[in-house]
């Protein structure tokens, strides 16, 4: 108990610094960057868009060599690629420069943001690790409410330039050296016997069912980011777009990261014992019953839109974790972890500028295709617990005769 809770801390403080000097850079100093390069905002995102593509290419490869050695090492070399990075970014005269630097950040991302960190904790804890991956994600979840606020202040204070030097420091000062605290991993990754007889345990299913399970897991990682990097894009101007004023707007928006946090408590204290594709099924509905909410009730249900979108989003959050140990069990988690979020990463590049057509065409309308996504989303994930039922019935009659 006490080494699953040191690594839930270690890489829960590590991972806020991680997203916070990433994935949430761009909000805040997109426009500073894009004046002082000679090109736009959007040229700018277009670059992180492209960190999101490398990230993809990099994440099964780098759960590869989390299977193989731990992840003490791979995030202890992510802390310096986003050194790296970071740094590069603050030297960046023209927009080809920009695009460079992150590009190296993508490599960055793709080893130590979410997957790796839960690679980590399958490799370290196995079957065990649902509770730690939780608790990662509960740290993490309030990377924005850090990183938004002190990447204005360092901007304000000693410039965009000058606060990418900063964050490139707080990975060397803070998560390299938290990372280097983790626990080392056994030399060969364990599969407890056990495991298998566990509510969270692996299915049991033929190779067949796996890859079945692979690719309906793929579609709901897939349209849970598209609709999450969507959202964060663009749920301002949809809230506009339903009668807020600008300043309710952003009060709306800036709702969906506690409620995110408030999703993963909820997952935490009372989902924890309940079936894993039980929390999930829940999550996807959650977004939906926010556009109905919108739809039926205009601005009034724009607050129950935000409350809900950020419930479902966090608890997805962990699903993405969990689900792979539950169909797949420990061994071989990261790389396979890796490759089901390729499509994740790939849709989450796109979403913004893709999600942006519709807005822009149909307005609040444009909700019907996220929520279309999640509830084809829950029915995928409904498929996946037949299949499971299905096969635990045909096992227990093989077993009767």
């Amino acid at each position: 108990m006490q080494s699953r809770t040191l690594t839930t801390v270690l890489l829960g403080v590590a991972q806020t610094l991680a997203w916070a000097s990433s994935y949430y850079l761009p909000a805040i100093l997109a426009d500073a960057i894009g004046r002082d390069v000679g090109a736009t905002s959007a040229t700018v995102f277009a670059a992180f868009s492209v960190a999101l593509l490398m990230s993809a290419a990099i994440g099964p490869f780098a759960g590869r060599l989390i299977d193989r050695h731990g992840g003490r090492p791979v995030l202890i070399g992510s802390s310096l690629v986003f050194a790296a990075g970071l740094v590069a970014l603050s030297q960046a005269r023209q927009p080809l420069h920009v695009f460079e630097a992150w590009a190296v950040m993508g490599l960055a991302m793709g080893s130590g943001l979410y997957e790796a960190a839960f690679a980590t904790a399958v490799r370290l804890h196995g079957q065990q690790a649902r509770r730690t991956i939780t608790g990662i994600t509960l740290f993490a979840g309030f990377a924005s409410t850090v990183g938004w606020p002190l990447s204005a202040w360092l901007h304000a204070s000693v410039g965009w330039r000058g606060a990418c030097l900063a964050w490139a420091g707080l990975h060397l000062a803070i998560a390299l050296p938290l990372y280097a605290m983790l626990p080392r991993a056994s030399r060969a990754a364990p599969m407890p016997t056990e495991a298998a007889s566990t509510p969270g345990g692996p299915a049991g299913l033929p190779p067949h069912q796996q890859r079945r399970a692979a690719v309906l897991l793929a579609f709901v990682f897939a349209a849970a980011w598209f609709i999450s990097t969507a959202m964060a894009a663009h749920l301002p101007q949809l809230l506009l777009a339903v009668g807020a004023g600008a300043a309710a707007a952003v009060g709306i928006a800036a709702l969906v990261g506690p409620a995110q946090v408030a999703g993963r408590l909820i997952e935490f204290a009372f989902l924890g014992r309940a079936h894993p594709l039980l929390s999930a099924r829940l999550a996807t509905l959650a977004h939906p019953l926010g556009v109905l909410c919108m739809a039926a009730l205009g601005g009034a249900g724009a607050i129950a839109f935000a409350v809900l979108h950020g419930l479902g989003n966090g608890i997805l959050t962990i699903a993405i974790g969990t689900l792979p140990l539950l169909f797949f069990g420990a061994q071989g988690y990261g790389q396979r972890q890796g490759f089901l979020m390729v499509p994740a990463r790939v849709v989450q590049a796109g979403a913004p500028f893709l999600f942006g057509l519709a807005v822009a065409r149909w307005g609040v309308g444009a909700l019907w295709i996220s929520g279309g996504l999640a509830i084809a989303a829950c029915l995928a994930l409904g498929w996946l617990a037949q299949g499971m039922r299905a096969e635990a019935a045909r096992s227990a009659r093989t077993g009767a005769q």
